[in-house]
């Protein structure tokens, strides 16, 4: 009966968007935060929203996530999704070098869209679980991390391994920044330096 409990409109909400290639594990990362299910199979042609609440170092919040489907044909309709976002997790798997090195077309048409390049972004490796495999090694998503001055972890929808991590961090983010803009400390933060994980 307690299902039904009126959701609390006081709260924050912050807006999380996945993106990557298809396959990388969007949505299992997605399902496993939401549900604590890992799935194998997920039909990849649908986009999917999912909110829940949460504690955030003790305070309760919505995190309102958009999984995208990593095959969205039509640029119109991925630009209205990355418009919608606050934060965004870019995801690639670390068994394949292409989903690697298609994250900066991901970085940058967001970035393009959004006309910001301090929008909140975490780079996420997945399937470490699946080491063996492995073509992507850390230091390069270090690499990357560090030239977009933003946190590389990685990730395994599997065992859950950072998964739950990867959302704190990034709604960290989100909520430093809009504390920074709305604070009057203006957007420019004082704290911006190059190759750094910048909380604005």
């Amino acid at each position: 009966m307690g299902k039904n409990k009126p959701q609390r409109p006081d709260l924050p909400l912050h807006k999380i968007i996945m993106v990557g290639s298809g396959g990388v594990g969007k949505s299992a990362l997605t399902l496993q935060y939401m549900y604590g299910d890992f799935i194998e199979e997920y039909d990849p042609t649908k986009a999917d929203s999912y909110r829940k609440k949460v504690t955030l170092d003790s305070t309760e919040c919505f995190i309102d996530i958009l999984d995208t489907a990593g095959q969205e044909e039509y640029a119109a309709i991925r630009d209205n999704y990355y418009r919608s976002g606050e934060g965004f997790l870019c995801i690639f798997s670390i068994c394949e070098q292409e989903s690697f090195a298609h994250t900066q077309e991901f970085r940058d048409q967001i970035c393009r869209v959004l006309d910001d390049e301090t929008v909140p972004f975490v780079l996420v490796g997945n399937k470490c679980d699946l080491a063996h495999l492995r073509k992507v090694v850390p230091r390069e998503g270090e690499a990357k991390a560090r030239e977009w001055g933003c946190p590389y972890m990685e990730t395994s929808a599997k065992t859950r391994q950072n998964v739950e991590e990867i959302y704190q961090t990034l709604m960290r983010k989100i909520r430093d920044r809009k504390e920074a803009q709305g604070g009057g400390k203006g957007p420019q933060g004082k704290e911006k330096k190059k190759g750094k994980c910048v909380l604005l």
